[in-house]
């Protein structure tokens, strides 16, 4: 099969599981990329495009919300201060993990937060007894990462760096466990995919490590932490802190969705939280602290203690769009890893089995492996182009001829001095003498005596295309190609036949995002009144009664009231009371106190038919299922909301009810339910007395001195008895 064979799309269909995500994947990208028409960019893990939808849905929220700086308590700051909050949510969900076992810390970027956990961290210093801590790090780091040990060398701790291959060669068999005689703290980091090969390294060293069998921690005493860089990683590969507990994982959005730039984040794992100590601490992060005195008390909230001042809010506000953006064109990050795994390794394959006339290989590839799986390598193709004799060819001439044909590549270490040393097999004291011949690092120097002083690096995202590994690879073929063109048919063959071996591999388990147990149902700070309480905030006698004259339930959070006589009992209190609720393009919650018009909306349930009604002046009336079928779930829109401080997983109703309510607010909205099939744990507040403490879930009004008592039911629902109860008391 010739070169020209293999560059049809046919060819590449042969290669590539995966490629799109349904639809017509070509006219998504004509339509949202359409910027990038005539360009084939190459460059992905720099930095990534971001869809035009993204920017038209961001610039419509902020022109037409007023948002506030979080710090202020008036509606336009509350209302940016829980859209952050959902935002923090959202992250947490993407990496399949809650606030209860992680916080998310917004930083300007990786490298910032990074920087964050070098200054924070609490490291102990050597003494006659102990050691102290070590920092240890993979060689094939980013510079941000080794720049860590430029603050710790100058606290006394130790720096290790570990080589991927002392890793995992030097581990004990048997697992160490924790040392309860010697709490030294030590911090580990490594990168889950190298930022320079695409090479991915076993998600499951985060245990290996914390469990002190992988070297250096199985030869070293005391308590083990890790923190994994995953900017490379997550940017086209799904990261599950549920079966990867790392400690602190630093990010940068734009690495993922191409906007919003200057934005990342440190997730910390909470339990380990307290190994971060500040000195310096900005507005937003002080309980309370005196001008006149060296007294301070930090915030406890761990986000907010490590967020000096206001933080890049309208920034943060745009990550819930990038969201919605990426997952309505690409459906899953594992749809993602599956399309872009397969482009980078067809291009491998091509490019490897290149040959020029003379039968010499075109390109050398560095990678540790032959694309075999998705697992293990990430769509990074790292190389250079070789001459018909053999002799490397200086990846500043391929840089400017790709730039001739409007092909974007990265050339140089990418910041990444210990592949690129270990690849090109260049030592420290050629490294110095690099430096003596004028080479530093980012310049077009790409060649010392012949010796190359880096690579060049292609890399894709979730929207590259065919045709960008058509380009790339006829550019290369024209341009650095002695004729004919030739392809090694027996490499070519091989490649084929490991691909054909490691299918079964590409296979991902289906992961069941779990958000906790929380569950929507009466407001948490409502007011929880005990039957002891209850009669003394009445003037009656504890002998005289009380007399129900209306019930009332409310469908849809804050929205009006729907009177009923008699009602059946549901394992939350009345049945389809509080079950319903309004968001806004966020996600948040809407309230009367945002949006006033809510109470111009009746819901109305009606049993026989199965179905909420809802009603407004001037506008017609629909209605939405009042059945949750649970086999449905696998083609509703699962969402999340917070209502009063409780994460609360919700079903989304549908685009009917979305338009209603848009058209009605003036403001994109939309209806969601909460999950039949979801629960939280309930929060109880001591009981007084020997009687448990209960409250209504509906608005129940007492016939006494034309005085209305409303009270809510939280923890018991209501009974059979519940109305007799109430004419007793």
């Amino acid at each position: 099969m010739d070169f020209h064979t293999l560059c049809s799309f046919e060819s590449f269909q042969q290669c590539c599981s995966q490629y799109g995500y349904g639809g017509n994947f070509r006219d998504v990208v004509e339509q949202e990329f359409r910027r990038s028409k005539g360009v084939t960019y190459l460059d992905h893990a720099a930095a990534t495009l971001y869809p035009e939808s993204l920017l038209t849905d961001y610039f419509r929220d902020i022109s037409t919300n007023l948002y506030g700086n979080p710090h202020s308590h008036n509606p336009s700051s509350s209302l940016t201060h829980d859209t952050v909050e959902r935002v923090r949510d959202r992250v947490l969900e993407h990496f399949n993990t809650t606030s209860k076992e992680y916080s998310v810390i917004f930083t300007s970027g990786c490298t910032a937060a990074l920087k964050l956990v070098a200054e924070s961290f609490s490291w102990s210093s050597e003494t006659e007894r102990d050691a102290g801590s070590f920092f240890c790090y993979l060689t094939d780091s980013h510079t941000s990462v080794v720049g860590v040990r430029g603050l710790t060398s100058a606290l006394g701790v130790v720096a290790l760096p570990v080589s991927p291959q002392e890793l995992t060669t030097m581990a004990k068999d048997r697992v160490q466990g924790e040392d309860v005689f010697c709490q030294t703290p030590h911090l580990f980091c490594y990168p889950a995919q190298s930022n320079f090969s695409g090479r991915k390294y076993p998600l499951s060293h985060v245990r290996g490590i914390q469990a002190r069998r992988l070297y250096p921690a199985c030869d070293l005493r005391g308590r083990w932490f890790v923190l994994l860089d995953a900017a490379s990683y997550v940017s086209c590969s799904s990261l599950n802190l549920q079966v990867c507990p790392a400690d602190f994982i630093p990010i940068s959005f734009y690495k993922i969705f191409g906007f919003p730039t200057g934005l990342g984040a440190l997730l910390v794992r909470n339990d380990a939280a307290g190994m971060l100590k500040k000195s310096y601490f900005g507005g937003g992060t002080a309980a309370a602290y005196l001008s006149g005195e060296d007294y301070y008390v930090q915030v406890n909230n761990i986000s907010d203690r490590f967020e000096d001042g206001t933080v890049s809010f309208l920034e943060i506000i745009a990550l819930n769009h990038a969201f919605e953006s990426l997952y309505r064109i690409t459906g899953s990050i594992h749809n993602i890893q599956q399309h872009t795994f397969g482009l980078a390794r067809y291009t491998y394959t091509l490019l490897s089995s290149l040959c020029h006339g003379n039968g010499r290989p075109v390109a050398q590839i560095y990678t540790e492996g032959q694309f075999e799986s998705p697992i293990t390598q990430g769509p990074i193709v790292n190389f250079n182009l070789l001459d018909s004799s053999g002799q490397i060819i200086g990846y500043s001439q391929v840089d400017r001829m790709a730039s001739l044909y409007n092909i974007h590549v990265r050339t140089g270490c990418f910041c990444n001095t210990g592949a690129c040393q270990a690849f090109l097999g260049i030592t420290n004291q050629q490294m110095k003498r690099n430096l003596q011949a004028g080479h530093v690092c980012g310049d077009n120097m790409d060649l010392v005596d012949g010796q190359p002083t880096g690579s060049v690096r292609v890399s894709f995202g979730y929207m590259s295309t065919f045709e960008d590994c058509q380009k790339f690879l006829k550019f290369v073929a024209e341009c650095f190609v002695e004729k004919p063109v030739t392809v090694d048919q027996v490499r070519l063959q091989k490649l084929k036949t490991a691909r054909a071996s490691s299918e079964g591999s590409n296979e991902h388990p289906s992961v069941e995002i779990s958000n906790g147990e929380n569950h929507i149902g009466a407001e948490k700070k409502s007011s929880e009144v005990s039957q002891k309480g209850f009669r003394h905030g009445d003037s009656k006698s504890p002998g005289e009664a009380y007399t129900v004259t209306n019930i009332y339930i409310y469908p849809i959070k804050s929205c009006g009231a729907y009177e009923v006589h008699d009602w059946p009992l549901g394992p939350l209190g009345l049945l389809y009371d509080r079950g319903w609720m309004v968001v806004n393009q966020n996600g948040v919650c809407l309230s009367q106190k945002r949006e006033t018009r809510l109470c111009l909306i009746r819901p109305q349930v009606h049993l026989p038919s199965k179905k909420l009604f809802l009603q407004a002046s001037g506008m017609d009336t629909i209605s939405v299922p009042l059945e949750d079928d649970v086999r449905l779930h696998t083609n509703s829109r699962v969402c999340h909301s917070k209502v009063c401080g409780d994460r609360v997983e919700m079903m989304d109703c549908g685009d009917e009810a979305a338009s209603w309510l848009s058209d009605f607010l003036g403001q994109p909205c939309r209806l969601i339910r909460q999950r039949s099939d979801y629960t939280r744990e309930m929060k109880r507040r001591p009981a007084e007395g020997s009687r448990e403490s209960w409250c209504l879930t509906t608005a129940v009004t007492l016939d006494r001195s034309s005085v209305h008592h409303r009270a809510t039911q939280r923890h018991t629902g209501l009974t059979t008895n519940t109305l007799s109860y109430l004419r007793e008391i």
